[in-house]
């Protein structure tokens, strides 16, 4: 059939007794923040290839490691 009014509510109650409100809010908050950052990414996932390579600032610098090196430590 289906989740009611009163099963939502029932939910939520034991949800609020097993956390407390201040948790559930930097819970949502922390959910706000990820969903926040996926729009991002996705976002800048469809930047065309001449738009990359107009930014400016974003080089990393180090060395490259070979296969054997890996191994060992």
């Amino acid at each position: 059939m289906g989740i009611s009014i009163w099963q939502l509510l029932i939910i939520l109650v034991i949800v609020l007794l097993l956390f407390g409100a201040k948790r559930l809010r930097n819970v949502g908050s922390d959910l706000g923040s990820a969903v926040k950052g996926f729009k991002k990414s996705m976002q800048d996932e469809s930047e065309t290839p001449a738009q990359i390579e107009k930014r400016e600032g974003e080089t990393v610098e180090g060395e490259s490691v070979p296969d054997k090196e890996k191994d060992k430590s």
